[in-house]
């Protein structure tokens, strides 16, 4: 008797970080993303856990994108005995080879602070995994064009179409023996990206796996977003302070800076300096200049690749520890994107030590701020907020603008799922909060009158 095939959700069920979900089918067993767990400590734990299958049972695995919560695991799956190939749509495998040593550097970084300081739990701290088991797990990634069909493992299929989110994100087709296929958005884009090109419209899927990160909320308009932002800068260069702007360094960094030298350009906001101060980042916009340059299809066509980095000279690239505690010691007024996003890792820390105290100065979070992130904390009105191992008061001006969040919000992932040319017979919402994951279910199933379901943490369900 055939077995039924089988989708687990090891990940990103009932939270927004760790996507992990283990396709099996006959004798093949497909790991599709491969993420880190981020947020509260409870989830952060659940990285140092023992996957709940054996790594070297999995066949392979299939990468959407490059940031942490969806390759992030990948050194540790290898360690822990994984051995089979692992694809990703193109420019996804240079993303990855830096986000992974970086956060193997951080985490090796990070360890040997806290062991220096004495404020780990744990003696002595430990780094999840190296730089150099990073780079290794990092090297295994094989690149694929988006839109060419290829077997996975025998029997088993994967198509990549553009997904709007970040350079060289896809939503990813999966066909299993029998004829049954998956289709998983990863993280969906929005229609309108100031560098990338809009996500593909869906192709027709037995199974849908969508993300809900912005499953109860919309977005506010582009415009309004930008004038919010150049009026934080405005008041603040104009109180002589910082601005300090926690972001990803694959895409987020990227979607700050083309707003901010608009604004420059535009004479929106004061020419001050903006210190990009995070080799990372850098690293990852020399990967999006190479692609501008060469006209990729999922950049937009109008884009000019020297506007992100050459506004009158203004942009400043930070690469040593030397020049960012350099900015940290000035105290003329300036704009300072540091990575990590929602402030839980990096050099971004030691920014916000020296600002937070400061009146005069401004943390903008331009973005999705997960539950149990110190970003999250600042949104939520936090009077101090525990960095480096101690707590600093929180007197600097907070604003946050959702709008250059990269995630598709509710409207646009339901306009998005219109476009599909048959319903799929069931919808699981992932990648969301429990309030947005079952939020968008009820519009799926209201206004699409589809099946949908949120699933739980380790659930395993048929796909026949």
């Amino acid at each position: 008797m055939t077995r039924a095939p089988l989708l687990s959700f090891l990940g990103a069920a009932g939270t927004v970080t760790g996507s992990r979900f283990l396709l099996r089918s006959g004798d093949a067993t497909v790991l599709v993303d491969c993420g880190m767990f981020q947020g509260t400590r409870d989830l952060r734990d659940l990285n140092w856990a023992r996957f709940p299958t054996d790594p070297g049972s999995i066949d392979a695995v299939v990468l959407t994108h490059a940031h942490l919560d969806h390759v992030g695991y990948l050194p540790v799956l290898v360690r822990e005995g994984f051995t089979g190939p692992v694809f990703a749509p193109q420019w996804t495998p240079e993303l990855a080879r830096i986000v992974l040593t970086d956060s193997g550097h951080l985490q090796e970084e990070e360890a040997e602070f806290a062991n220096r300081k004495g404020y780990s739990k744990h003696h002595p701290a430990l780094p999840l995994y190296t730089e150099s088991e990073a780079a290794g797990a990092a090297a295994a990634i094989a690149g694929v064009e988006v839109g060419t069909r290829f077997e996975v493992v025998a029997g088993v299929h994967a198509t990549f179409h553009p997904a709007g989110h970040i350079l060289g994100s896809a939503s990813v087709l999966m066909e299993v023996p029998g004829g049954r296929s998956v289709l998983f958005t990863g993280d969906l884009g929005r229609p309108v990206h100031p560098l990338l090109a809009p996500p593909a419209a869906p192709v027709a899927a037995d199974v849908l796996v969508t993300e809900s990160t912005y499953g109860n909320r919309r977005h506010e308009d582009t415009a309004s977003a930008l004038q919010r932002l150049a009026d934080a800068v405005v008041r603040t260069a104009e109180r002589g302070g910082t601005v300090v702007i926690p972001a990803f360094a694959v895409d987020r960094t990227e979607v700050i800076l083309s707003a901010l030298t608009d604004l420059l350009a535009a004479g929106a906001v004061p020419d001050i300096p903006i210190y990009v101060d995070s080799p990372m980042a850098m690293a990852v916009l020399g990967v999006y200049r190479e692609a501008i340059d060469r006209s990729d299809p999922c950049i937009r066509a109008d884009v000019d690749a020297a506007r992100l980095l050459e506004v009158g000279g203004r942009v400043k690239e930070c690469f040593s520890r030397e020049d960012s505690m350099a900015i940290d010691a000035l105290e003329s007024p300036s704009v300072v994107i540091s990575a990590s996003g929602m402030a839980s890792g990096g050099r971004v820390l030691h920014h916000l030590v020296r600002r937070l105290p400061d009146r005069r100065s401004t943390v903008i979070l331009a973005g999705y701020q997960a539950e149990g992130t110190r970003g999250r904390s600042l949104a939520d009105g936090a009077d101090a907020l525990k960095l480096l191992g101690r707590y600093v008061a929180v007197r600097s001006e907070v604003v946050t603008i959702d709008a250059f969040s990269v995630h598709a919000d509710s409207e646009e992932l339901i306009g998005w799922m219109k476009l599909a040319p048959r319903a799929p017979d069931v919808t699981y919402a992932v990648h969301g909060e429990p309030a947005s994951a079952n939020a968008l279910k009820t519009r799926m199933s209201t206004e699409l009158g589809r099946t949908a379901v949120v699933p739980r943490w380790k659930e395993t369900v048929r796909l026949d």
